[in-house]
């Protein structure tokens, strides 16, 4: 058994806090939305914090406030900037697995809404127009998916009965269970036959505008570039001025900035479909979190490692 038990947890819900009792045996948990002040409980006595999830308040600053934090949980796949919050001392861990069923089927649903002309079917709707045109559609097309994590295999499962060309891309070439994986070094070269690429990559250093102007101006006229992973995997810029001009489309879930300024020229854009970064917040996502929170603090309380380490902070 680990030295590292976790002994007080806080949660920034009720609904979450209600789900995970009946609590593990020498554990407490209290309610800390990360803004106000936590209930019951005294800074000094947090071993471990659940962050909100889409919060519309910025959190982060209540983070500091809690002297020996042992272990930072996010509720998202994502978790840039979390390591940098807390410092090497303190563990983070990410909600991995929670939101891929969902996130991929939004993935293939902006494939489809793109390729099949929907979102321009709704804006004809709008004037009464009726407007039968032919849209490249999904099958037969060659699908660059940059991103083989949990998410990525998702994805390539629900591309396979659609009958795509699918090739895969990670941080260096292997091989798998599932075939061949490229290597990013390789994107430049894969993009210049990819109908469609779809990006569901971490963010980090060796990832951020990995989508630049050099990939961009490789790909095909008419392809689509997908984006649900995170909006500084592209060079917004870049990708701004593809799509405006007309010779690419864009379908993203995700933005950089995000928000996009109101004025900016992607919002407007005919070949663009921007969703608000709802990727794997389904209703699918509060009965996997908490059914995730609870083997999550089952370890904790016992002392045992964290599920989705990604920093590994005392249990190092």
């Amino acid at each position: 058994m680990s030295t590292h038990p976790v002994r007080t947890l806080t949660v920034p819900t009720q609904e979450l806090l209600d789900a995970l009792q009946p609590l593990p045996a020498g554990m407490t948990a209290h309610l800390w939305d990360m803004v106000g002040e936590p209930h019951g409980v005294d800074y000094a006595q947090i071993d471990a914090v659940v962050t909100p999830y889409a919060a519309s308040t910025d959190w982060r600053a209540g983070v500091a406030r809690v002297p020996d934090l042992k272990l930072l949980q996010a509720q998202t796949t994502g978790h840039d900037g979390l390591p940098e919050l807390v410092g090497a001392g303190t563990a983070v861990a990410s909600a991995a697995g929670v939101h891929a069923a969902a996130t991929a089927e939004l993935a293939v649903g902006l494939m489809l809404a793109s390729l099949r002309g929907i979102d321009a079917a709704v804006r004809d709707q709008q004037e009464a127009r009726w407007n039968p045109s032919r849209y490249p559609g999904l099958a037969d097309r060659r699908v660059l998916l940059v991103g083989v994590g949990g998410i990525g295999r998702e994805i390539a499962a629900r591309l396979e009965p659609f009958e795509v060309e699918l090739t895969r891309v990670g941080s260096q070439a292997r091989d798998d269970e599932d075939g061949h994986v490229h290597g990013t070094d390789e994107l430049v070269d894969l993009a210049a036959s990819a109908d469609v690429m779809v990006l569901i990559t971490p963010l980090n250093e060796q990832t951020r505008h990995l989508v630049d102007a050099r990939v961009l101006a490789a790909l095909p006229d008419g392809a689509l570039v997908v984006n649900v992973a995170r909006g500084g995997v592209v060079d917004t810029a870049a990708l701004t001025a593809e799509v405006s001009s007309g010779r690419l489309k864009a379908a993203l879930d995700v933005v950089d900035p995000e928000p996009l300024p109101a004025d900016h020229p992607l919002w407007k854009a005919p070949n663009a479909i921007i969703t608000p970064h709802v990727g794997g917040n389904s209703e699918a996502f509060t009965p996997r979190i908490q059914e995730f929170l609870r083997r999550q603090a089952a370890r904790l309380a016992e002392g045992r490692e964290p599920l989705n380490l990604v920093q590994r902070g005392p249990w190092a």
